[in-house]
């Protein structure tokens, strides 16, 4: 399989060297304006770059009929256009806050834990998240995705940074050195507290998910998720 890296920073050159220990080959190495790049002859592209960056890369991809995997965050607010062109394309799209298998599993226990817990109302639910000094965006996209989940399927009704109204979730965004990512959700009462936490040890298992998925989305149209991934391989 030939991919495509689309922004090689930390992350990009972590896939190319996974990739490449699984077999793949890296047709493009991509940092700068992807339109005057010929993609012709890459079969996957894999989107790592940055949030003013990444919709035109998808865009570009759509328009080249080259599956792309995306796992940029801070651009989502173009992410239904993004999934009318990949329709209207007729072209394949898979979009991942986090690609860490590890961490869509933890998404399986938020889900589950929220329902559970919206029949406790005398506790009170928080998010804490922690990542690297480079990282652009916050609250981290992954965090976003984990209180979108409570709010679907609890009483909340959506989250802010730092200070929320009593219907709202609040999220914790600190940055501090040489932190992959740590993701905290929290239920607190005057009697007790429930956590459940998920810490990344490296890049690394963002950057298998992330070739995992490229590998699973070829061949394939329409758009997609890790759990549409994850189904399959298990």
């Amino acid at each position: 399989m030939k991919i495509a890296l689309l922004g090689y920073g930390k992350m990009g050159k972590t896939i190319e060297r996974l990739a490449k220990e699984r077999g793949h080959s890296i047709s493009h190495k991509i940092t700068a304006d992807i339109e005057i790049t010929d993609l012709s002859d890459a079969d996957v592209a894999i989107d790592f770059s940055v949030p003013t960056a990444a919709f035109n890369n998808i865009k570009t991809c759509f328009q080249n009929k080259l599956p792309v995997v995306s796992g940029t965050t801070g651009w989502l607010d173009k992410y239904e256009h993004a999934v009318k062109l990949c329709e209207a394309e007729n072209a394949a799209f898979l979009y991942a806050s986090n690609f860490s298998v590890g961490v869509n599993l933890f998404f399986e226990l938020n889900e589950k834990l929220a329902k559970m817990m919206d029949h406790f109302q005398n506790y009170s639910v928080g998010i804490e998240e922690i990542h690297h000094l480079q990282k652009l965006d916050a609250p981290s996209g992954t965090a976003i995705s984990l209180a979108q989940q409570i709010i679907g399927n609890s009483r909340k009704k959506g989250w802010q940074l730092d200070h929320a109204e009593e219907n709202e979730i609040p999220i914790t965004a600190k940055r501090e050195d040489n932190v992959p990512g740590t993701h905290t959700v929290s239920y607190n009462s005057e009697i007790d507290s429930i956590e459940i936490k998920h810490t990344a040890h490296s890049r690394e298992g963002f950057a298998l998910g992330a070739i995992i998925a490229a590998e699973w989305i070829v061949n394939k149209k329409g758009v997609f998720s890790m759990r549409d991934v994850l189904q399959d391989l298990t």
